[in-house]
Formats: C-alpha cells, structure tokens, sequence
C-alpha cells in the first residue's frame, strides 16, 4: 500500500534533494518536506498561461535537482547542463547522492567489473557473484545476502544468464516470468517553435510544469488509464549544435533558430503488462567476454496506440494555447521507452511473480531484485522516486532479518 511506502518517498527525497512544491490536488499524502521550486523562467510563464487558457489543471513540476544549497552541494544555476553533467553536483545523481554516504560507511564499490553470473549453493540459495574485472580476469564475490539492481533489461539478461542445475530456466525463474511482462510507457515528444524568444535554453533540463489532467480512465475515451502532459525546457546549445543542425555558412542562424524558440513537452501514459512483450538473451551477439546480449521482443497494444495518440493530439493542443507558431512530433515507437520495467513482477503468489512485497525472490530466500522489473504496473510517471523508495524499504527488511542470513 502507498501508506507503507510514503516514509520510503520522504526519506529518499530528503536524502537526494528534491525541488518542487507541496499541495498538489492529484497527490497522495505525503509527510516529506521540498525544497523550494526552480524558477519557472520566461518559457515555464508561457506553459502556464496555455494550461490556463485550456482549463486544464497544471502544478509545478517536481524535479530531484536542489534549488539551494543542501547537504555540502550548491544550488542550480539553471544553466541547462543536465544532459551533459551537472558541474556544481546540483543534479540528484546517485554519485553525488547514495553513493558518497556507502562508501563513508564501509561500501565497496568495484567498477568496470562485468557479473557474468549469480551463483548458487547446493540448497539453491545464492552464493555471490562471478564477474570479470578490468583486466578481464574471472573472479568471485561472495555474500549473505545478494542484491540485483540491474533494471528491466540487465536484470532479466543476468538472472537467465545464471541458470544451474538448481535452477535449470534461470535463477528465481521457476515461474517462467522472469523476462516476461516488459513495459517500457507509452511516450513521445512534441516539438513547438515560437516567434518570439522563449529562451528555451534557460533552466534545469527537466520539466517546468506538468498536467495530470488526462491521467485517469475517462468512459468517453477509446482508451483505458491516460497520461501526463510535461511541458519542458528546449535543447542545451550542444545538443542543439549537435543534434541535427548544419554545419557552414547558416550554422548559427540555424543554431539560434532551435535554442531560443523551440520547447518540448513530452508525454508519458502506461502500456499494460503483456507476456508477449519480453526480453530474452541474445546469443548471437556475444560481448568480449562471450557472453549473450539481450534481445527484446515489444509491440505497443491496442490501447496502447489509441493512448498515445490522444496523448499527442492533447499535447498539439497545448502548444497551440501556448502560441507555437509550428508543431511537430515524433510519433510513438517502443524505441522511445527508457523506463525499463516489468521483467521480474512482484507479487504474492510464486506461480505468477518473481519476486514478493520486500523484494525478495520467491524461489531464492537470499535473493533480493530491486530495480524497475518488479513493477507489475507501471503508471504513467517516471519510475525513479518509487525504485529508490523500493531499495530503501528492502535495505530495511533486509537489516531487520540479519539474523537470519
């Protein structure tokens, strides 16, 4: 339940840093504490006064970027590096984050190593990892307890990747699932360029404002479930560079024309679980360690496609209240889905998940999965706070039963 996991959504948004603004009327309750807002800017003005003339309900985004000083990191400068890397460690990446606070405390962090399997003892539980180092030597960590945080993609890849003769389908896979179910959102990107100068470019990268006003089951749609409407920045003046525009004589004409006059607003609407949506191993592509890529098999439903095509229509609409001189869109391909989610389901019963309520695998009691695959639903916002709130609670669970590993 949400009343279990909130103060998992307050610790982890204290520890991070997270922006935004508290009463939204869409929003469960919360206990947490925000920082305040990033500014809207010139652009973040212009989303809000198309929302109003629309009618359609609007709240300040909340992003995990710090508006002021907080915890030794300085506050965003709203100079729109984010894609790029954050140079004043603004940005909320685990690096700046979790990362510092683990090692502090005795973690070990051990990179460039490749895990090529989970292995298991003779009872079935696991044992640790094998895993090439950087120089491409095969070694092993051993554990209690084993933790798997690879996401919807990775974690299937590894947990097929370690099948034994304990586990002949893969580890934790005694249900067939692990793979199964991929979900990935319904998403796109809606362009709009504006005569007059926005200044797209000025902010944080992330969402200014942000609409629920389409996220519920409306009977007069074609459709089941909705989206959101996330009204953005435009392009830093790299990635403008870099991305499409021409190089000689009308470079910078071209460059000015994307930096200061075209905004995005992207859309994100849920795709159902399906078992047909999968991710397999790849053995026809091999990585220099020989082992098996990943290949995945996704076909948006039905619904699916009616959802998006809403979700695209709606976020036309708003651009053309915003006063977008021009419009375009990319359209909808399961190439557009980077939340990676749904291979490894939680649930209660071993014959129709993976892994139960604490994260741990049904079939492996050491075991623990704790990333974007066991997600049985995916709603349509951005999974990262609920991950992160997932990991925190599991660390809990996993901390109280100590005696017991």
């Amino acid at each position: 339940a949400y009343e279990d996991l909130e103060p998992y959504y307050a610790l982890n948004e204290s520890i991070v840093g997270t922006s935004g603004l508290l009463g939204d009327p869409t929003a469960p309750p919360r206990t947490n504490a925000l920082l305040p807002p990033l500014p809207p800017g010139k652009l973040g003005r212009r989303w809000i006064e198309g929302f109003e003339r629309l009618g359609w309900y609007w709240w300040v985004q909340e992003q995990a970027i710090i508006s002021q000083d907080y915890r030794g990191r300085r506050a965003c400068t709203n100079r729109g590096f984010c894609t790029l890397g954050c140079p004043d460690s603004s940005l909320s990446t685990p690096d700046v984050t979790y990362w510092p606070v683990a090692l502090k405390h005795g973690a070990e962090l051990r990179t460039r190593a490749r895990v090529r399997e989970i292995t298991a003892h003779r009872d079935g539980r696991a044992r640790g990892a094998l895993y090439y180092d950087a120089e491409g030597e095969l070694r092993e960590a051993r554990a209690r307890v084993v933790a798997v945080c690879c996401n919807g993609v990775g974690t299937p890849r590894l947990l097929l990747m370690s099948a034994s003769r304990h586990h002949p389908a893969g580890l934790a896979n005694s249900s067939g699932l692990v793979g199964a179910n991929f979900m990935a959102h319904v998403q796109s990107v809606v362009i709009g360029r504006f005569e007059e100068d926005v200044e797209a470019y000025k902010g944080a990268r992330g969402a200014v404002v942000a609409s629920r006003h389409f996220y519920e089951t409306d009977p007069e749609n074609d459709f089941v479930r909705g989206f959101i409407i996330t009204a953005m920045r435009g392009n830093s003046p790299l990635n403008v560079a870099l991305g499409g525009t021409p190089w000689g004589a009308g470079h910078h004409r071209a460059l000015e024309r994307g930096l200061a006059h075209e905004a995005a607003v992207w859309v994100c609407g849920e795709d159902p679980p399906e078992a047909h949506n999968r991710v397999g191993l790849d053995w026809e592509n091999l990585d220099e360690a020989g082992l098996p890529g990943v290949r995945t098999h996704y076909r948006l439903a039905e619904n699916s496609k009616r959802l998006g095509a809403a979700a695209i229509r709606r976020a036309r609409e708003f651009l053309d209240a915003c006063g977008a001189t021009e419009i375009r869109d990319v359209g909808l391909s399961p190439v557009l889905g980077w939340h990676l989610m749904g291979t490894a389901r939680m649930g209660r019963d071993s014959a129709s998940s993976v892994v139960d309520a604490n994260n741990r695998a049904h079939d492996v009691p050491n075991l623990f999965i704790v990333d974007g695959s066991s997600f049985p639903t995916g709603g349509a916002v951005n999974p990262t706070n609920t991950i992160q709130a997932l990991a925190l609670r599991a660390a809990d669970y996993i901390l109280r039963q100590r005696r017991s590993w």
